[in-house]
């Protein structure tokens, strides 16, 4: 029995020692301290970018820019911790990310949703020290990452995917005949029509261009 008491001692202040030493690594400015926050931030981003965003979205050309996206200001902020920074300019700095925009690429407010979450966790994992900071780390990025699962499973059953279509009976453009409209892209497309959005409408060719909306039956 004693000797069984004593082993446990000895193995909780080991485990009390691992504990105080990570602490004060986490708690450090050296190399270390940051390869063991970006070791974090990697693993979230990779939870929330290929896990989540792109089993609900589908989009592989975002997956690189957003990963590099992640892992860029997140090495940023770890270095203007090191220096002498006015808070101000930091908060700058953080502006210019938030607004950041590819001119080349249209993105959707989902997108630019998902890149504000990915700048914020960047900067959260890489600033934040809230003790003890390997459960902080823990408890902070688990809310992120399940309130956006819990969101994608919640509004993926009422979304609704559009399909841009040029359509030529534009007589069942009125609004009288939306039955009959909806009944009749359903048949063309093959899918189930609940929205029609009129984008284009060309008198002189007897033509329109519409934005169709359906859910997808899909099981991902």
């Amino acid at each position: 029995m004693y000797i069984n008491f004593l082993i446990n001692v000895r193995i909780f202040s080991q485990i009390n020692l691992i504990n105080m030493s990570f602490i004060s690594i986490a708690n450090e400015d050296t190399l270390l301290s940051i390869m063991i926050r970006f070791g974090i931030n990697f693993l979230v981003l990779f939870i929330l970018v290929r896990l989540i965003y792109y089993r609900y979205s589908k989009k592989e050309e975002f997956l690189f820019s957003f990963f590099l996206m992640g892992i860029i200001i997140f090495f940023i902020c770890a270095i203007l911790e090191t220096v002498d920074i006015q808070l101000g300019m930091a908060l700058r700095l953080f502006a210019i990310f938030a607004i950041l925009r590819f001119r080349t690429v249209t993105y959707t407010v989902k997108d630019i949703t998902y890149i504000f979450t990915i700048i914020g966790i960047s900067v959260i994992n890489s600033q934040a020290n809230v003790p003890p900071p390997l459960v902080g780390a823990i408890v902070i990025n688990s809310i992120i990452l399940i309130t956006v699962f819990l969101l994608e499973i919640f509004l993926k059953k009422r979304a609704l995917n559009s399909l841009i279509i040029i359509y030529y009976k534009i007589d069942l453009l009125n609004p009288v005949y939306r039955k009959e409209l909806l009944k009749d892209l359903s048949d063309q497309t093959g899918k189930n029509i609940e929205k029609v959005k009129i984008r284009e409408i060309d008198i002189n060719k007897s033509s329109s261009e519409i934005e169709v909306y359906f859910k997808d039956k899909r099981i991902n």
